[in-house]
């Protein structure tokens, strides 16, 4: 926690020595002068990225003596009434930063990151109908506890053509199902062998604010002589660190000997709890690096001179002042689909260089950048915010890379032994005959070869419901760096 904390501490410096080179620079804008009323969010939105902004050197309007006093960024600003209209002129093109996004409204996003939103409790998939390149239909994978959707009659395998009656398109499925309307009716359907048509079955659905616990399924299986531990887990929300340690813990007194982490449907989240699960799948490298971030030229290059090592991230063997449950694996079997990113990719390559990592299933999504969340304050943190909005950034501000210095992984990275999820097989989550689960079996026990291609119908996949929600697919740090503020006057 002393580094993660320094990490922090040197930014600052970093920050006020860029505001003693800054003064001397005519060309820079060092003014203390209150932006126009009508443009602080904007002000906001151009300051947090010209400092932040992993691809600030690219962007031309946000070079550091791109303007040469408020009063010129003022009359820059004064372009753009619509504060998302400047943030997305002022990002790198969509096929570099697929990730950055901002909000109107803070408290929606704290509680995102959380894992708490509003939610009906069906996570799903969407993929185009046979023969169609328009029409698309959505599965179930899986059903949040306590959630309206666990008291309705619908399941895992589950299809669904329509909402309200209106068949889902790659044009209206965004309106269907994340529109202004908390409640809604899916029409269910079946696969017939050639086409997917409704069964006449319907399901009422009415969102409510769910916080979502990530630890969905956990077991032991015995095996002749392994026991196999077996983890879903679907989001990295650090409210959550201690239940997750406390399941580590039950691994760890059940004396298991393999572990099985599913990360199927885990979008990702917070990059402090991602090498907290890094320190409880191994114990072994306290002390070593986990993962290396890299900033923006100007605030990467201060640390490669002064602190190398306040850009790395360490295993731990602490949170806080909790002992890590750690079971000392020097092999583990990570399951994904299309949908596993950012934070389970960090996973599965930061801890590539210490053990052996099996990976089984699809490719993953590609996400090897992460965020922080930005606000309108002197620092930019979450302390004494612009009272007059609730605008708050969410740029990509980093790439992360293995301690070798490998993160190219932006086409997603490879399964060991492909095995790509249907529908018609999908079985129980943490069951023995699930298809991935039982495939990881098999190569933990030697019990015999399995095929690797799936027996049942695959379909062109199109979307998932973690992709679609606002804050979805996330890999983020806690909070931003203090004092940013300070380099601006």
């Amino acid at each position: 926690m002393k580094k993660y904390v320094s990490f922090f501490t040197k930014i600052a410096m970093l920050l006020l020595t860029l505001q003693a080179c800054q003064k001397d620079q005519d060309d820079v804008i060092v003014s203390s002068v209150t932006p126009s009323a009508n443009l602080e969010v904007q002000n906001f939105i151009w300051k947090g990225l010209n400092q932040y902004y992993l691809w600030q050197t690219d962007v031309p309007n946000l070079a550091d003596n791109r303007f040469a006093s408020q009063t010129a960024l003022d009359a820059f600003l004064v372009n753009y009434k619509v504060p998302k209209d400047l943030f997305d002129a002022l990002r790198v093109n969509s096929n570099t930063d697929r990730f950055s996004w901002m909000v109107d409204d803070y408290v929606t996003l704290e509680q995102s990151l959380q894992g708490t939103s509003k939610n009906n409790g069906v996570e799903f998939g969407l993929s185009y109908k046979p023969n169609s390149t328009s029409e698309v239909f959505g599965y179930v994978r899986y059903i949040i506890p306590n959630s309206d959707a666990a008291t309705k009659n619908i399941k895992r395998g589950e299809m669904f053509t329509a909402v309200n009656g209106t068949q889902l398109t790659v044009s209206n499925y965004e309106s269907l199902l994340y529109g202004s309307n908390d409640s809604y009716t899916l029409n269910m359907a079946d696969y017939n062998g050639t086409t997917i048509s409704s069964n006449g079955k319907t399901v009422e659905l009415t969102k409510t604010t769910l916080t979502e616990n990530p630890i969905l399924v956990k077991n032991v299986v015995t095996i002749g002589t392994k026991k196999i531990g077996y983890l879903m887990y679907n989001g990295f929300y650090a409210d959550f660190d201690l239940q997750l340690n406390t399941a580590f813990g039950e691994f760890k007194s059940q004396g298991i000997t393999d572990l099985v982490l599913d990360l199927r449907y885990n979008g990702g989240g917070s990059v402090r709890t991602a090498t907290y699960l890094a320190s409880m799948i191994t114990g072994q490298f306290t002390g070593k690096v986990f993962a290396k971030q890299q900033w923006n030229s100007k605030i990467n290059a201060y640390f490669e001179k002064e602190d190398p090592n306040g850009l790395r991230n360490f295993f731990t063997d602490k949170i806080g002042s909790t002992p890590i449950n750690s079971v000392n694996m020097t092999k583990v079997f990570i399951l994904t689909t299309k949908s596993t990113a950012s934070a389970s990719e960090l996973i599965i390559n930061g801890l590539k260089p210490h053990i052996n990592v099996v990976q089984i299933g699809d490719l993953t999504v590609g996400k090897n950048v992460g965020s922080v969340t930005l606000y309108d304050s002197p620092d930019f943190g979450p302390n004494n915010k612009n009272t007059k909005h609730k605008y708050a950034m969410q740029p990509i501000v980093l790439k992360i890379v293995n301690s070798e210095g490998f993160g190219d992984y932006f086409n997603g990275l490879t399964p060991t032994h492909e095995l790509k999820e249907t529908i018609s097989t999908y079985g129980v989550l943490g069951d023995v005959n699930e298809p991935l689960f039982k495939l990881a079996i098999a190569k933990i026990t030697g019990t015999g070869k399995m095929s690797t291609q799936s027996t049942g119908k695959q379909f062109d996949f199109f979307k998932d419901s973690n992709s679609m929600k606002p804050f979805g697919n996330q890999m983020y740090l806690e909070k931003a760096p203090a004092g940013l503020q300070k380099a601006l006057d």
